[in-house]
């Protein structure tokens, strides 16, 4: 390194230690201003005392500046809220007049900061302008009014569908304003739910049906795990899918994709059974399942699957299923009137079942949803590794601990429920 460069870095170290010591108490520096003048000139070349001295200048005129702004009250002090309070109070006891507040409040307060008299002016107008909610930020200014607040509220009680996007359109407002808006007001969009139709004939079965079960559970509390609780459900190559929580984690968009549609279909009918803490099957039906097809079922397949329950509860296990046509042909209500004498629930059977109510059994509330979420969390190829997921996705359920328990307890609440809404929709009330 040259000599003028090594001098040069000298100098600009020389510059940068002096003005650490200048920033480090300002009091000292306006004390001292001979001592300092006086080692400046001792101890650095006239290159860095003119650099030097220029700082200083600097510093003391802003110093100046920030000292007559504050006396004009132009510069903002952080305050308390108790010491925005009292400024207030003393503000109002002085009928506004901030000269006399002031006085007045160095004369409750001698120990405080003393604010200036615009300080006092300022307070009693952010409380007149925005109450005791906190005030804008010193940023941007809201880009709304309170009118335009009440027309955004306006429109969502005409349509409490409408979208932040139209709002925005109908206000001329940005669409993060009016979600700053909504929520303020603590609206939230909430998503609809998919339910299947009642008609009002549904409500009274449904509520007797509910009656009925919450009775046995009052005289029998084991009663419900001694119902086995049957259904169907078909398994196709496309399933169910959701997109609305499926997503990739990148820095960029990797153009993921799903496939929906398939030229090639298959599907299996599948077959399962909950009785307490076991579940039955999967059992795979015929595709197009009819009377004479689910008696050969129960008669040579059911008892099969309920090896692995015990004998006390197949001795006064019930039997449930829905009123599907191959449930309700004489054959098979014969065979369930000798198997299970007034121990079956269904259409046509001691106890009715009613219509229209999947949201009453726990394979349609539960297995099934939980069951293709296993199935179909990847492209199923053909129908053997179908038949393979869904084999696999029992055996997953029956290793979870809490699931088949918590279906019991779900259901009587989920009676319960549907008993205090006379039998209408009832699962937006269980959350």
């Amino acid at each position: 390194m040259s000599v003028s460069k090594r001098r040069q870095c000298k100098q600009q170290d020389a510059i940068s230690w002096y003005v650490i010591h200048i920033r480090i108490s300002q009091r000292l520096i306006r004390n001292c201003m001979n001592s300092v003048c006086f080692c400046l000139h001792v101890m650095f070349t006239p290159t860095v005392q003119k650099m030097a001295l220029m700082l200083l200048v600097t510093e003391q005129y802003c110093l100046s500046f920030i000292q007559r702004r504050k006396a004009k009250g132009c510069v903002h002090m952080m305050y308390s809220n108790s010491e925005y309070a009292d400024m207030h109070l003393v503000y109002g006891a002085a009928d506004g007049n901030a000269l006399a507040a002031r006085r007045r409040y160095s004369e409750l307060f001698p120990r405080r900061r003393l604010p200036s008299h615009q300080t006092f002016v300022s307070v009693d107008r952010r409380m007149r302008e925005y109450g005791i909610r906190p005030g804008p930020h010193s940023g941007r200014p809201l880009a709304h009014a309170v009118n335009v607040e009440e027309h955004v509220l306006d429109l969502v009680d005409q349509d409490p569908a409408i979208s932040t996007r139209q709002i925005s359109a109908a206000v001329r407002l940005p669409q993060s304003t009016v979600w700053r808006l909504l929520r303020r007001q603590q609206l939230h969009p909430f998503h609809l739910q998919k339910v299947h139709e009642l008609t009002p004939a549904d409500y009274p079965r449904r509520q007797q049906f509910c009656q009925w079960l919450q009775e046995r559970h009052l005289n029998d509390p084991m009663f419900i795990r001694r119902i086995l609780f049957t259904d169907e459900a078909m398994f196709t190559r496309a399933g169910v899918i959701n997109s609305h929580n499926m997503h990739q984690w990148a820095v960029e968009n990797p153009g993921a994709r799903i496939v929906r549609g398939y030229q090639h279909q298959f599907s299996i009918n599948i077959w399962c059974g909950i009785v307490g803490n076991y579940l039955l099957g999967p059992h795979v039906l015929p595709p197009r399942l009819n009377g004479h097809a689910y008696c050969e079922f129960l008669e040579g397949e059911l008892p099969g699957l309920l090896q692995d329950v015990p004998l006390a509860t197949r001795a006064t296990l019930w039997f449930m299923h829905d009123g599907a046509p191959a449930h309700y042909s004489r054959n098979v209500r014969a065979y369930l009137n000798d198997a299970y004498p007034h121990r079956w629930i269904g259409r046509g059977g001691p106890i009715a079942w009613p219509a229209r109510s999947p949201d009453l059994n726990p394979l349609d509330f539960y297995l099934w949803g939980r069951l293709k979420t296993l199935v179909y969390s990847s492209a199923v190829p053909n129908r053997e590794v179908l038949q393979q997921r869904i084999e696999g996705g029992c055996e997953i359920i029956r290793g979870e601990l809490n699931g088949l328990c918590n279906v019991q307890r779900s259901l009587r609440r989920r009676a319960r429920v549907c008993l205090q809404v006379q039998g209408q929709h009832f699962e937006h009330a269980l959350h």
